[in-house]
């Protein structure tokens, strides 16, 4: 069965400053940050890759760029963060997993190809870098098992590293993840909708370590510049 993927791209992008959608963002190999994603998907999945994007800011820009995927509407993309972006991708994909990543990721086909093992046991995870743990990055802890415990960007001390913006829901976890998204506020990253089934549902989420691979979330001009050195 292929592979269900969704790009989460219907934020206004303001941090970076750009007048069109982020993910329309030109890197230094002259493909956009939307064409280097779709091309490691298509280059590791082939083309029967099934993609969803989530549109809202200047959708029709990124219709033009990508029209052969499938999309969603976040209609108050505005007003919501990616916790109701992602809520909206659950919904309409039926009961299979979901690969998801936020729409300004840079990274490396063989993130990819390191996280298949998972999706083929149908376990949920989220992919970390433990290299860098910023303040204004979303972290985790882990459990005695060796699970994700807490997800956040107010996580402290005990931070042992960043997620990446690069996860997958198995099958089994979708629906109370899915109900976990409708619950949180609409300001809210979808990490707390994640956070929020572990801690009440119990969803097992593992954390699985891509340090040795570029992925760069592209929110100020700073990373757009350490994405460009990277490929």
């Amino acid at each position: 069965m292929s592979i269900q993927a969704v790009i989460l791209a219907a934020g206004m992008g303001t941090r970076l400053g750009r007048p069109h959608p982020k993910p329309l963002t030109e890197l230094r190999d002259g493909r956009t940050i939307l064409a280097q994603q779709l091309g490691n998907l298509r280059a590791v999945y082939g083309r029967e890759a099934e993609v969803l994007i989530v549109v809202g800011f200047k959708l029709d820009m990124i219709l033009e760029a990508a029209p052969d995927v499938t999309y969603a509407y976040n209609e108050v993309y505005d007003q919501t963060n990616t916790s109701k972006s992602l809520m909206r991708a659950l919904r309409v994909t039926g009961d299979r997993g979901v690969l998801w990543m936020n729409g300004d990721v840079v990274f490396h086909p063989d993130v990819l190809r390191r996280v298949q093992p998972l999706i083929d046991q149908q376990k949920s995870f989220v992919c970390v870098n433990t290299s860098v743990v910023g303040d204004e990055e979303v972290k985790y802890t882990v459990d005695e098992q060796g699970d994700i415990a807490e997800l956040s960007k107010t996580v402290g001390a005990g931070a042992l590293g960043e997620a990446v913006g690069i996860n997958y829901v198995a099958p089994q976890d979708k629906a109370k993840v899915l109900q976990r998204l409708v619950e949180v506020d609409d300001q809210a990253y979808f990490e707390r909708g994640v956070e929020l089934a572990i801690e009440r549902d119990g969803v097992k989420v593992t954390p699985v370590d891509i340090s040795d691979l570029y992925a760069v979330e592209v929110d100020f001009a700073e990373d757009l510049e350490r994405a460009n050195r990277e490929l």
